[in-house]
């Protein structure tokens, strides 16, 4: 990839990835000038998934959803080079948390203090990596485990702010917090 004249900011991805929660904030970043860059584990093309209860049912239903290219694998990222970072909810981060290069990537964001969002199940990358310990979250409540587990503290709020951390539960919130996202973005881009 030639280096674009934006700052870019990457979107954690994996096969199972929830499409609403990975494309809502994918052209948020492109409408407030920031380059979008999704990484997976390997560099190729993952299915997404739309995920929901639905009436009648006690669990999420899935349904395949857009498929999205991932521009870099996780082992050829170097994180210096980002601005932020967001973790994309769905399935994928089940599987993809136990990526050494992806715990390598998500410990650096928390170290540097860069901005970080993260919506439902992406909490359990940073949950895994060991870097919300004493964090406010927020995630969707079955993910609630998890965080509390790694030392997170869970809220039940659409929009969490713990410094350069900012979360919500399900793809119902994201009006409310990718627009602090992005601003807290901006500010450290100089925008």
């Amino acid at each position: 990839m030639s280096a674009p004249s934006t700052p870019q900011v990457l979107i954690v991805v994996g096969d199972a990835t929830e499409t609403v929660d990975t494309l809502y904030p994918y052209y948020r970043l492109q409408e407030a000038g920031f380059t979008p860059v999704v990484i997976a584990p390997e560099r190729r093309t993952y299915q997404m998934v739309l995920h929901e209860v639905r009436p009648g049912w006690t669990i999420t239903k899935e349904w395949e959803g857009y498929q999205i290219k991932a521009d870099l694998a996780f082992s050829d990222v170097d994180p210096a080079a980002y601005a932020g970072i967001f973790f994309s909810g769905g399935r994928a981060p089940e599987y993809i948390r136990y990526d050494e290069d992806l715990v390598r990537i998500t410990k650096h964001f928390f170290a540097e203090n860069k901005p970080i969002g993260c919506v439902c199940h992406g909490v359990e990358i940073p949950a895994y990596a060991d870097c919300v310990r004493g964090r406010r979250m927020a995630t969707v409540p079955k993910c609630r485990f998890d965080l509390e587990l790694a030392g997170g503290i869970f809220v039940d709020a659409p929009c969490v702010i713990d410094g350069n951390l900012i979360s919500g539960r399900t793809f119902h919130d994201h009006g409310h917090y990718i627009g602090p996202w992005i601003r807290l973005l901006e500010q450290g881009a100089g925008h």
